[in-house]
């Protein structure tokens, strides 16, 4: 699909680079800042681990050695190490998903579908950037959200296929402040959103997400007391009336109401332990049930799609904190929350990579003999 400029194509390769996903950032009573993401797909790409980059390590923003295209003109050193879920299949660009840097700066990609468009050619005097690197570029080379936003004016995210594909993707970043922007390539250029509620899910555009939210300002977290309709006393007798009408199913609008609903009331941790344990408890309220969402079209699997399922679900779910530094996460059949601390990281000079640990972890009391 071409528009005026902008590339856009639906080829799937390592997954399309396209996901459901939600995301949203939250803090806890100790003024502890963290963000986290849902991956929502029908398959991973092989090799996508928790993934860590180190300080001082060369890349390149546009091509791959892979591929015979790489630019090298637009080799850069990596300022910040940063860990996530990604891949280390191009040696010359390690790819995240999503992430945190040693500064707090935490982000990632996210499925923008039918609405991302770049252009196919970059701008004089500004880096060339394929969309599926961004996320390591901002990492490793910004400290704060404000450094993304000046770093973005002087790059274009150019619509070179990779791997015979160009990601339809939009991306949100947070970090120590609180404050969380979201960046959307759109048919009129590149838009970022300051002041945002700090969720995020998928297509339409947040403007459109913000305005749909008029919709449910009735929402609260108070049940209904007694009402009178027609002459008759209606006593409640369930809890919850509060959120009557709340959507409930897996659609980008109705996840992005959802998280917005339940950002805004749910109880926030009093520390960064129960904050991430109650994170990780709203992720699972917008979370996709395996086999509950149907995939209609696979698109083009390639070599690298591994678990390939004909249904899109949570194939994991991630939560980082900006002062810890902290980089946590759980799967579909493991839900034991693990983590890798980034400040432990920092004295390796290589990439490493840890695995999810995708298959089921249960603790058997008994075993031990402890009843």
């Amino acid at each position: 699909m071409e528009r005026k400029g902008c590339t856009v194509k639906k080829k799937a390769a390592i997954g399309d680079w396209a996901a459901g996903c939600s995301a949203f950032s939250w803090e806890t009573e100790d003024q502890r800042h963290l963000w986290g993401r849902n991956f929502d797909f029908n398959r991973i790409a092989d090799g996508s681990n928790v993934t860590y980059i180190p300080r001082g390590r060369d890349f390149y923003t546009f091509g791959t050695e892979l591929e015979d295209s790489l630019d090298r003109d637009t080799r850069q050193t990596t300022d910040y190490a940063a860990v996530g879920v990604g891949v280390l299949l191009f040696p010359s660009t390690p790819v995240l998903y999503e992430g945190i840097n040693e500064k707090g700066l935490m982000g990632g990609q996210l499925y923008y579908r039918e609405f991302a468009c770049f252009p196919q050619e970059k701008e004089d005097g500004r880096l060339p950037l394929q969309p599926p690197f961004a996320v390591t570029y901002f990492l490793t080379k910004c400290a704060t959200v404000q450094e993304v936003i000046e770093r973005l004016q002087e790059v274009t995210l150019v619509g070179q296929p990779l791997l015979g594909t160009v990601p339809t993707i939009h991306w949100t970043f947070s970090d120590q402040t609180g404050e969380t922007i979201i960046i959307e390539p759109d048919q009129d250029g590149v838009h970022v959103y300051r002041d945002t509620g700090g969720v995020m899910t998928n297509s339409p555009g947040y403007p459109w997400h913000r305005l749909n939210l008029l919709n449910y300002v009735h929402i609260r977290d108070l049940d209904y007391d007694e009402r009178k309709l027609g002459g008759i006393s209606l006593n409640q007798c369930f809890s919850g009336s509060g959120a009557l009408g709340l959507p409930g199913d897996w659609s980008s609008p109705s996840r992005f109401v959802r998280l917005s609903c339940l950002k805004h009331y749910a109880v926030k941790g009093k520390t960064e332990k129960e904050g991430v344990a109650y994170m990780f408890r709203l992720f699972q309220s917008v979370a996709f049930p395996y086999g509950m969402v149907k995939v209609t079209e696979n698109g083009v699997l390639t070599e690298y799609d591994r678990e390939v399922t004909p249904y899109d679900y949570t194939v994991y779910t991630s939560v980082m904190c900006a002062e810890s530094l902290r980089f946590y996460w759980t799967t579909y059949r493991n839900s034991r929350i693990q983590y890798v601390d980034l400040r432990t990281l920092l004295s390796q000079d290589s990439c490493l990579q840890f695995e999810l640990n995708k298959e089921e972890d249960f603790l058997c009391l008994t075993a031990q003999g402890e009843y």
